[in-house]
């Protein structure tokens, strides 16, 4: 979701139609965008579509946001940041269509593994149970009936009013760990949603408000079918489905490529300010003057614009209390993706190490091998500091204790870590713990005068996700051409 010394060396960038700071000192537009992500892009081609003059601020030197594709010594290319799509993530994959970005299966084939009490077990993914890791008998049971009862909790919670359910005080006063230990009484199953929690928020269940995670499982789905935890962590059948030929990123640069010089790199915003019937959105080197303003960023940094006048206290409030996840993303790259040779197809749940899930990132026509590890939540937060020497031999260290010998010696290794990034500051969502959602939710994506919020996080489905920020970039176009 999503950059740190390998995103500074390797990031692909978009070149040769976005226009520098210099070129653009000023605009007039109808409306001034900020953020260069899914969200924005989406955003301005639908305004530019309905008719109207736009301007796309973003702070770095390539567009994307949390999409990033990371370039390989080999001449291929990784995905750094959001990944992965599935069912019912349809607008991504349409905006993906339109532009001519095709998608291959996620390798599933083979045998996952389990490491749980340094004991190494492989266990297929379509058998009776599906891809549920072989724990102990009662620890399955327990783990069924918890995933049953949180589905059907989630679907009470109303998607574009969370705050609202019938329970929501209840469950916006707990945290998931304090109704996990409630529920999820034996200790494998309390492993298992441990793992799934990291695994989908990249943030402990003690982070986690439980109204929180029933509205994101809610969400895990479109207009006519409902979210449901299975369909989060699933590969086959759920939001690891598919990946992108050519990187994730391929999809925004095509995108920004269509809009041309209207988007403007190297261009972080610092005021937004309210000047008669209009708005003066400045940024470094630009100053855009607009008559309606979206602010397409995670609440964190858009919480980082000084506004003119001052935002709602509940706005404001609300930014405060929406910090990032915390994750990275590990790849090491290898002659050749050996562990499929194992009958392996390299995806990971494991109760230790720096890497708790992987997944094999290689290309669809296994050219290379590559593993993909992420590092998540305490893990994260425990290597923000260390040297990327430091991350490279834990990571691989664990890629040993799950692969074998081989896993030592990778042709070459990328790390992105996304709490380093300066417009970004971690991911892949921004997380709700208790109270936040009840006493601030409505400020979410509510207009403020003439400014507007886009970005992920306001999505009623897939927060979180790619396919979440373009749904918020179509609903603000919307919001925006009704009043303009």
């Amino acid at each position: 979701m999503l950059g740190g010394a390998a995103a500074a060396a390797g990031a692909v960038t978009l070149t040769g139609t976005a226009a520098s700071p210099a070129s653009a000192a000023t605009r007039d537009v109808d409306v001034a965008i900020v953020g260069g992500g899914l969200a924005g892009l989406t955003a301005a081609r639908d305004l530019v579509a309905g008719g109207k003059t736009v301007a796309v601020l973003e702070a770095r030197d390539r567009v994307g946001g949390r999409v990033l594709n990371l370039k390989l010594a080999n001449g291929g290319v990784t995905e750094g940041g959001g990944e992965f799509i599935g069912p019912t993530q349809d607008r991504i994959k349409a905006l993906a269509d339109s532009l001519g970005v095709q998608t291959f299966a996620t390798y599933n084939t083979g045998n996952n593994l389990l490491y749980k009490d340094g004991k190494r077990t492989p266990y297929a993914t379509d058998g009776i149970l599906g891809s549920v890791p072989p724990i102990d008998a009662a620890g399955l049971a327990n783990a069924a009936i918890v995933q049953a009862s949180l589905d059907d909790m989630a679907k009470t919670i109303p998607l574009d009013a969370p705050w609202t359910a019938a329970k929501a005080e209840e469950w916006d006063r707990q945290t998931f760990e304090t109704w996990l230990r409630a529920n999820a009484v034996i200790p494998s199953a309390k492993f298992l949603l441990d793992v799934a929690c990291t695994s989908i928020f990249s943030a402990e269940p003690r982070e986690l408000s439980l109204l929180f995670v029933l509205f994101y499982i809610a969400a895990a789905g479109n207009e006519s079918t409902p979210g449901t935890l299975e369909r989060l962590t699933e590969t086959a059948g759920g939001a690891q489905e598919l990946r992108f030929v050519g990187g994730s990123q391929l999809v925004p640069i095509k995108l920004a490529a269509t809009l041309g010089d209207r988007v403007v790199l190297n261009a972080p915003v610092r005021t937004i300010a309210r000047s008669g019937s209009k708005y003066v959105v400045t940024a470094d080197g630009v100053t855009v003057t607009a008559k309606r303003v979206v602010v397409a960023v995670p609440p964190p940094l858009a919480a980082r614009i000084t506004y003119d006048p001052l935002l709602p206290a509940a706005r404001d409030q609300l930014t405060q209390r929406l910090p990032m996840a915390s994750v990275g993303k590990a790849i090491a790259i290898y002659d050749t993706p050996f562990w499929r040779a194992d009958g392996l197809n390299g995806q990971v749940v494991s109760d230790t190490g720096v890497i708790s899930s992987t997944f094999d990132n290689s290309p669809p026509d296994a050219s290379y091998g590559a593993l993909m590890g992420f590092i998540e939540a305490d893990e994260a937060r425990k290597y923000d500091a260390a040297s990327e020497a430091e991350v490279k031999a834990a990571v691989l260290k664990d890629y040993v204790t799950y692969f074998g010998s081989k896993a030592a010696s990778p042709t070459s290794f990328v790390l992105q870590r996304w709490n380093n990034e300066a417009y970004t500051r971690g991911g892949p969502v921004s997380i709700g713990a208790p109270g936040v959602l009840t006493q601030y939710g409505p400020a979410l994506r509510a207009p403020v005068g003439g400014i507007h919020w886009a970005g992920t996080e306001t999505s009623i489905h897939w927060m979180g996700f790619m396919d979440g920020a373009v749904r918020s970039g179509e609903r603000v176009a919307k919001e925006v051409l009704a009043v303009l």
